[in-house]
């Protein structure tokens, strides 16, 4: 029935409408053409401008009515639609059936709408509640406690156990990623597979769990921030207050259901559901940063129902030197504060640099209403790779799967195997080695271990591999002021690696020690800058180009074999000051160095961060001064990796990309492998090559006419 003056007071009788975009000077001129965006909403105003001629309370019909329809639309093209099966029907449709459009196709697609209620909870289609566990991790005392470690560990007990696993961290801060963040303050930025910038945790849980982790894992306030008021501004909300709660909040757990959804797919694969996802809450309970998380995950545990989700209150135990004891009162008082939150924990780890004894555990049990033996001693390890299997031997896994009723999905046959597998990386950190050598790393954040956190571990994986103690020494290339200095400072070392690094504070320093390695034959491993650096390096003192530079350090340098390369940049579609992250792919020069290392493989995968590469001019005039370039891209001349004959230096190689970020516990990153036993060489000269490794170890040239 038409909208009438009886049915409102303030509207003209008119003529019943149809359909609401009726009228021809705001539709497109066919009816096959399709608007653009800024068309569209011209016509959105055009028509809610010419409905407030006829009536005002229409035009609030309409607008409201088109924002709907926008929000469908940006549904259908694979947005987050929202699902609520208890909502009621919508004011839009209530509205809509009062101005005879009972019958329109166009008010059924949001007959659903939820902005008729408070309850507002965003759900991927198909999602299954209660189907995807939950394991929430939130530190409490103070920062810096190892929740990372914490989850990653406790995940990989999971995962051996046969279930589908994914971790997220949850970051507070504002910005959008990691990127722009200062390693000295927020330590290295560990790229993933797909380019995202990310906290250097999800370095842990992809070397724990062996995984290739994407951005749908790494969350920041920045991110939802965005998000969020993208969508107002989209009208997405439909006329609602945005607020906290529950519209953030229900951004938040949008997040979380979808890493449910579709997990860590394999590339070329569709994502599945997974078991068990793992939230680690960045900073500490009572953070103003981080609240709205833990409010979204206490509405979360309430909607997905019993048995859902799990709360890990990860706390510090106290043991003054001056006391000789350890105390729990600070502890009490962080979980308290969670607890204030609307979280009651489930569980209690108790970091403390010593096992936490009985006394301790009853009064933390007692006071947060967790059980004594759901309360566990996570004290000081030798290595975080034996931390699942001390979690194991204290029942910890056990008390996961009754409190979130998984025991049914256990596949014990798969975790004997998985077990035994990691028990024979795991039980080798405290063995006997065979070998001893000293390794340098000459780097501009040598005083911050964290910067480089990703390389140390990388280092970690060799040695066990290769049975070797290697002592790692730390150089601040800001002080390598002459080569002599370099060369006195580097010459005990087995092996160098020069890692990454931006800006000109200490790269000459880094030229310096290229030089070093590079004439005192000692194995070299240069990383992303120490690619870059090792190409001026030898511009410089073997092609003869005494100005050699990169334009980044010297936009005006005469010859700059490092530039940032515009056209190429817009060949693979990295626009503007963006840099080349992520995944690509590194064709390999048969016969080479990198060639031995990837065992014979003819292209690899590896993971970048650099905006600028090797100039192409200088690239033949390179190669005729004996610069081998061994990896380039598949299709652009792109150089990606560089080395010596093994004629003129016996293990001289580079990389443009960061390998440490692909080196995995039981798959140790083969430039380290190869940069290891090439050490233990160089530190054993009389040690036959079967002593060390066959498979790392490349065998010598063949002598002229045999």
């Amino acid at each position: 029935m038409p909208l009438s003056e009886s049915q409102n007071s303030r509207s003209q009788p008119h003529a019943s409408l149809s359909v609401p975009f009726s009228s021809d000077s705001v539709a497109p001129a066919h009816a096959d053409e399709s608007w653009s965006a800024d068309e569209a909403l011209a016509g959105r105003d055009s028509a809610v401008a010419l409905a407030e001629r006829e009536s005002p309370t229409l035009a609030d019909d309409l607008a409201l009515l088109m924002a709907a329809s926008e929000r469908m639309e940006m549904s259908a093209a694979g947005g987050s639609p929202i699902r609520d099966g208890d909502v009621v029907r919508s004011e839009a449709d209530s509205r809509g059936n009062e101005m005879g459009l009972e019958g329109c196709g166009f008010l059924s697609q949001f007959g659903q709408s939820e902005e008729s209620t408070e309850w507002y909870s965003p759900m991927p289609p198909g999602y299954v509640k209660g189907r995807t566990k939950f394991v929430a991790v939130i530190g409490t005392v103070m920062s810096g406690l190892g929740k990372g470690i914490f989850s990653s560990s406790l995940a990989k007990l999971i995962q051996d156990k046969g279930l589908s696993v994914a971790p997220m961290k949850l970051e507070g801060y504002l910005n959008i990623d990691a990127g722009t963040l200062n390693p000295y303050r927020h330590g290295e930025v560990f790229v993933l597979e797909d380019g995202a910038e990310t906290d250097m945790d999800l370095g842990t849980y992809e070397r724990v769990l062996s995984q290739n982790l994407t951005r749908r894992n790494f969350v920041t306030a920045g991110q939802v921030y965005t998000e969020v008021l993208g969508r107002e501004r989209r009208g997405g909300y439909l006329g609602r207050d945005v607020q906290m709660i529950p519209h953030v909040t229900g951004a938040v757990k949008m997040k979380l259901r979808e890493l449910a959804m579709h997990g860590n797919p394999i590339a070329g694969e569709r994502g599945k559901p997974v078991d068990v996802v793992f939230v680690e809450v960045g900073g500490t309970a009572g953070d103003y940063e981080n609240g709205f998380y833990i409010e979204a995950l206490r509405e979360l545990a309430f909607e997905e129902g019993p048995e859902s989700t799990c709360f890990v209150a990860l706390t510090y135990i106290l043991e003054p030197s001056i006391l000789g004891e350890q105390k729990s009162k600070a502890a009490q008082l962080g979980i308290k504060r969670l607890m204030e939150a609307g979280i009651q924990p489930h569980i209690v780890a108790c970091r403390a640099k010593n096992p936490v004894n009985e006394t301790v555990r009853e009064k933390i049990a007692m006071f947060s209403n967790v059980q004594l033996r759901r309360v566990f001693s996570m004290h000081d390890r030798e290595s975080i790779y034996v931390i699942p299997e001390a979690m194991r031997a204290s029942g910890l896994d056990r008390e996961i799967l009754s409190i979130l009723d998984l025991h049914d999905r256990v596949n014990p046959a798969h975790e004997d195997t998985a077990r035994q597998a990691w028990l024979g990386f795991s039980n080798k950190l405290t063995g006997p080695r065979r070998h001893r050598i000293d390794l340098g790393i000459a780097g501009k954040y040598a005083s911050l271990r964290d910067a480089y956190a990703s390389i140390d571990k990388a280092i970690e994986h060799c040695s066990i591999h290769l049975s070797c103690d290697i002592k790692v020494h730390w150089f601040d290339t800001t002080e390598m002021n002459t080569v002599e200095q370099a060369r006195k400072t580097l010459a005990p070392m087995h092996a160098v690696i020069v890692p990454g690094g931006f800006g000109t504070r200490g790269v000459e320093g880094k030229i310096r020690c290229v030089q070093v390695c590079r004439t005192g034959k000692i194995p070299f491993l240069g990383i992303c800058l120490g690619f870059q650096v090792a190409t001026i390096e030898y511009a410089r003192n073997v092609l003869g180009l005494a100005e050699a530079n990169s334009s980044e350090f010297d936009p005006k340098s005469k010859h700059p074999v490092i530039s940032e390369l515009p056209d190429q940049k817009r060949i693979e579609g990295i626009m503007g000051g963006t840099m080349r992250l992520g995944g690509q792919d590194v064709v390999l020069e048969p016969d080479s160095l990198a060639s031995f290392l990837y065992d014979g493989r003819p292209s690899v995968r590896e993971r970048f961060r650099h905006r600028y590469e090797v100039e192409p001019r200088y690239i033949e005039a390179l190669s005729a001064a004996g610069l081998t370039f061994s990896g380039r891209h598949p299709k652009y001349p792109i150089m990606q990796v560089l080395e010596l004959p093994q004629s003129v230096h016996p293990f001289f190689i580079g990389g443009q990309f960061h390998p440490e970020l692909t080196s995995r516990p039981l798959r140790p990153q083969p430039l380290f492998m190869g940069l290891v036993a090439a050490g233990i060489r160089r530190a054993n000269p009389d040690l036959p090559a079967e002593a060390i490794s066959l498979r790392w170890l490349r065998p010598a040239p063949a002598a002229a006419g045999v």
